[in-house]
């Protein structure tokens, strides 16, 4: 072998676990990390702003934020697991009527979904008031073509449970969805994957009203959108675009996993 050869890591894929209870630790992590990284870019607003991740064992559950605790201080251990009646079973603090009202129904309609973000974060909800879908402006928004929803409606703040299947219902079987007047919501097969698409959902709303306000935009052509977004849309691309932020906020902020 040719002293200049080397090995080349080959690139890194989602874990699979031997033990449930591995996994579930695994998946809140990942979302610990989530709402650190959410604070880090400022998507706080007071006490909106949630993500959940189904828990493994038992898929009529999941864990999610517990309400009035800062985004930058949540760890593993603050999290709380709410059942399928919005009774917190894990954690001694209350749940977010709104966080039980939304993320109930697109667990319950989507099963092949892990994890749902969703925050009022300056962006998308700029954005949302436009009451319109994201156009194919740059390659990072050719993820969301042909993949994200519009619920064209706001009735005040979501506490019933109606209102949640008509959000997932809008929905539907895209990666996203944008509530008009009301921000951003994501979701993925994992917390790496739903985290991601938020992040960068938001900075396509940031792109596109930049983009709007300097002039008129030229928009990627169907043919080339739709490549890319086979390219950048995957489950696989939104799992892996969230592995280096995973990395930067753990090191950073280690306290996180206690």
């Amino acid at each position: 072998m040719a002293a200049a050869e080397r090995t080349i890591e080959s690139l890194p894929v989602p874990p699979s676990f031997d033990s449930v209870k591995k996994e579930r630790r695994h998946r809140k992590e990942r979302l610990a990390a989530a709402f650190r990284l959410f604070s880090k870019f400022g998507f706080e607003e007071g006490v909106a702003g949630h993500i959940t991740a189904r828990d493994p064992e038992f898929p009529d559950r999941f864990w999610v934020n517990p309400f009035v605790v800062p985004f930058a201080h949540i760890r593993v251990s603050d999290l709380i697991c709410v059942d399928s009646t919005g009774e917190v079973v894990k954690g001694t603090k209350p749940v977010n009527r709104a966080a039980f009202a939304i993320h109930s129904q697109v667990h319950a309609a989507r099963p092949d979904v892990v994890a749902a973000a969703h925050s009022h974060s300056l962006y998308g909800k700029s954005w949302s008031s436009l009451g319109r879908l994201l156009d194919p402006l740059t390659q990072d928004s050719c993820a969301f073509y042909q993949d994200h929803g519009l619920f064209d409606d706001y009735t005040g703040v979501v506490i019933d449970l109606e209102e949640g299947k008509r959000i997932a219902a809008a929905l539907g079987e895209s990666k996203a969805v944008i509530l008009r007047n009301h921000g951003l919501l994501t979701v993925g097969q994992s917390v790496d994957e739903a985290a991601f698409w938020f992040i960068t959902m938001e900075r396509t709303c940031q792109a596109q009203l930049l983009a709007e306000a300097a002039g008129t935009p030229v928009r990627i052509d169907s043919e080339n959108a739709t490549l890319t977004a086979g390219q950048v849309g995957g489950h696989y691309a939104g799992w892996l675009s969230f592995q280096p932020l995973y990395q930067k906020i753990v090191r950073e902020q280690p306290d996180l996993l206690d």
